[in-house]
């Protein structure tokens, strides 16, 4: 057990960061919740590809969803860090679908939280955060992909209403979301597309004329992943978020968050990885000793390890920059090249720990197999690792 530290000091934490006892006391609830609540059931869940959706309210009870949310809407005002202690814990289930899904909440909401109205706040950050309600972030379009600037799904005004039309895919929590984030094109010049004439609407899941179907996945078999088709949707007009055709910069603000978040839930999987190869290799006997007495095991444990320490240092400086308000000119590079490296750190690490479980890394059950499998996602998912690369090198002028 971790020695309690004195009122007011700052103590280690267990991933080398200066932390405060608060956020210490915080790491222990999140631990103790994810060893009651999530792992003894995450290998079920992964295999019905679904999860109860009880989970949203436990997680809310103890404050995971409302982390980082103002106060007056049910939230938890709290720095980056308790994000980031809440990731690296949620992490040790194994389980990235699982974690894509119960907090889809932290890419649906912020665009509400910053640009809504307030009438439009309150119907709908407070049940989100109480885990009643589900939220999600529609944008991407099988025609689109990342190119957000052509996305086709539209929405024209009819008197007191928004009529919306069009598709989305690979929506997380897209089957069973009470509130739907949604991009819509409603304006731009006749016959062309482009950033300018895009908006955000926040979209009721019982709206008439959405269906839904859901989507077959390589990983994250337990977070529901759907496409989305609207015909003749009625919105109240109200349910505009911030100013008509003004969405596309409010997007861009959110895939910054989104990105940083990945790279935190990627370097923490790395780590889950990590522990769950070492600890294999002191238990397997190989050739009449543990495997990790063979040099070729610890040199691959090493090189874990260096990918890890050099992952998190980056990352670490990043959480620090923001929270000191240090965003400079280059801060959508910063995070797009972070969100790269720790994906690449987090698929040297699965495969090199499913090398190193042998038999065992390809069977079902083991976190590093999970892992393994859900890499792809974390390396297109909030933009693609070639579009990171190319918005990074024309933000940096090259």
């Amino acid at each position: 057990m971790r020695r309690a530290a004195a009122p007011g000091r700052a103590v280690r934490g267990d991933q080398g960061v200066v932390m405060t006892p608060e956020h210490e006391l915080f790491r222990d609830s999140v631990r103790a919740f994810v060893a009651a609540e999530i792992a003894p059931h995450v290998n079920a869940w992964d295999e019905a590809d679904t999860f109860p959706r009880e989970l949203y309210q436990r997680a809310a009870q103890i404050g995971l969803l409302g982390l980082g949310y103002p106060e007056a809407y049910g939230g938890t005002p709290a720095d980056a860090w308790f994000r980031l202690i809440a990731t690296e814990e949620i992490a040790r289930a194994g389980s990235g679908g699982l974690m894509a899904s119960l907090f889809s909440h932290n890419i649906g909401l912020p665009p509400i939280v910053a640009h809504a109205s307030e009438a439009l706040k309150r119907r709908v950050i407070p049940d989100v955060l109480a885990g009643t309600k589900i939220a999600a972030l529609a944008i991407t379009e099988a025609s689109g992909g990342s190119d957000v600037a052509r996305l086709r799904c539209s929405a024209r005004r009819d008197g007191e209403h928004w009529v919306v039309d069009g598709d989305k895919t690979f929506i997380t929590s897209g089957m069973r979301a009470d509130w739907i984030t949604l991009a819509v094109r409603t304006g731009g010049e006749a016959g062309k597309r482009g950033a300018a004439g895009i908006s955000l609407i926040a979209l009721p899941g019982d709206t008439p004329g959405l269906t839904r179907t859901p989507l077959a996945k390589m990983g994250w078999w337990c977070s529901d992943t759907a496409q989305l088709h609207f015909e003749n949707c009625r919105v109240p007009v109200d349910h505009l978020i911030g100013d008509e055709n003004a969405g596309f910069r409010m997007i861009m603000e959110n895939f910054n968050g989104e990105r940083l978040l990945m790279a935190a839930g990627a370097c923490a999987f790395a780590q889950v990885c990590f522990d769950e190869a070492l600890d294999w290799a002191r238990q397997r006997q190989t050739f009449g000793v543990a495997l990790v007495e063979h040099q070729v095991t610890r040199h691959k444990l090493m090189d874990m390890r260096m990918r890890l320490a050099s992952t998190r240092a980056w990352l670490h400086a990043t959480v620090a920059r923001q929270e000191a308000g240090l965003i400079g000119a280059e801060w959508v590079a910063e995070l797009c090249l972070l969100k790269n490296h720790a994906t690449q750190t987090m698929q040297w690490c699965a495969d090199a720990a499913v090398q190193i479980l042998g038999g065992m890394g390809y069977m079902r059950g083991t976190k590093s197999e999970r892992i393994y499998r859900e890499v792809k996602v974390m390396m297109i998912g909030g933009g693609a690792e070639e579009i990171m690369k190319e918005l990074a090198a024309r933000q940096l002028g090259i």
